[in-house]
């Protein structure tokens, strides 16, 4: 059975998202962030919260804290701390990921050895792999470059691996992907209401 892991920011002022302040304030980027993180949760259902802070796990979930000084670092780790089997891995920027796209995740690693879902902004949402042991090669891959996905995805297919792409999504940068990105989730979803409400605010 494939793992959902999530690597996640506890929702601390000052901490998540500062980008986009302004206009928001770091107080509402903080809120922001807890909601993607809700919505991301709600939608995988039940995995492992790989977390940086305290924020807590929710009921039926495994709780794993975050190691390392570095992005690189604290992803490779999160793959090597999952344990064997296969796993896929998402943050908590991507709110209007659905249970559909993580189970086509979860079963192209039936036939293949990675799975790997490009941002639009050059990172990646997902990675997937059928043996967490090769994440070893993102110590290796700088992080938040315009072409981290197109050097992650070499790396896997120069380490012998048979790679599956997913669809690209947008993930939440700026109050410009914030808006984008509330306008793919569904009406009722925390992180729609939150952006909607903040525009609000802002507007008056």
């Amino acid at each position: 059975m494939t793992r959902i892991l999530v690597l996640a920011k506890t929702p601390v002022p000052g901490r998540v998202k500062t980008r986009l302040c302004p206009p928001w304030t770091l107080e509402q980027a903080a809120v922001v962030a807890g909601a993607a993180l809700h919505d991301t949760l709600e939608t995988v259902g039940a995995g492992v919260l790989v977390v940086d802070g305290d924020h807590p796990a929710p009921a039926g979930w495994d709780r794993i804290a975050q190691r390392g000084d570095q992005l690189r670092s604290r992803l490779a780790n999160a793959f090597a701390d999952a344990g064997a089997g296969p796993v896929v891995l998402i943050g908590m920027d991507t709110p209007q990921v659905t249970r559909a796209l993580l189970a086509q995740a979860a079963a192209r690693l039936a036939d293949a050895d990675a799975v790997l879902g490009l941002a639009e902004d050059g990172g990646w949402w997902a990675l997937g792999l059928r043996d967490p042991a090769h994440a070893e090669i993102l110590r290796t891959i700088p992080t938040s470059l315009s072409d981290t996905g197109a050097r992650t995805f070499r790396a896997l297919q120069d380490s012998g691996l048979r790679v599956s792409s997913l669809p690209v999504l947008r993930d939440v940068d700026t109050v410009a992907d914030a808006r984008a990105v509330a306008d793919l989730c569904p009406a009722d979803s925390q992180f729609r209401r939150v952006v909607t409400a903040l525009d609000a605010e802002v507007a008056v």
